[in-house]
């Protein structure tokens, strides 16, 4: 895994994308009060970034692009501001909106989030394509 890689993730940012969901998809598979991103941050070298994002997007709508003539939202998050600066670039360079949850802890909600969306695949919406985002009010 990540700590087969040492040194050559010394200084880098690494962009969970993950969802780590048990196999009947009822919950995840990390510790309580962890996240795949911060088990993945545990396992990296010191000076290495881990950034959580794209989890909320399914594979089809994220490369359809934009919607209704709005940006994809792919929420974030991570301990590192710089590291966050840099794949909020990264993000918008695809016209997509970064929202920024907050720390690597809120990496644990967006996994939820992931599993809210199967949630909604398997008992109601019955395919995969919507996503999650954010309506801002005026």
């Amino acid at each position: 895994m990540v700590s087969e890689y040492g040194d050559a993730l010394r200084g880098k940012i690494i962009i969970d994308i993950t969802n780590p969901v048990t196999p009947d998809f009822k919950g995840l598979v990390t510790p309580d009060g962890s996240s795949g991103a911060q088990e993945i941050a545990k396992a990296a070298p010191a000076g290495a970034h881990v950034v959580k994002a794209f989890n909320t997007l399914f594979s089809n709508v994220l490369a359809a692009g934009p919607a209704e003539g709005r940006p994809l939202d792919v929420f974030i998050a991570g301990d590192d501001p710089q590291a966050k600066a840099r794949v909020s670039a990264f993000i918008e360079s695809l016209r997509l909106r970064p929202m920024d949850t907050g720390q690597l802890p809120m990496a644990r909600t967006l996994e939820n989030a992931g599993l809210l969306e199967l949630g909604l695949v398997a008992n109601s919406v019955r395919h995969t394509n919507f996503s999650l985002g954010v309506s801002i009010l005026s």
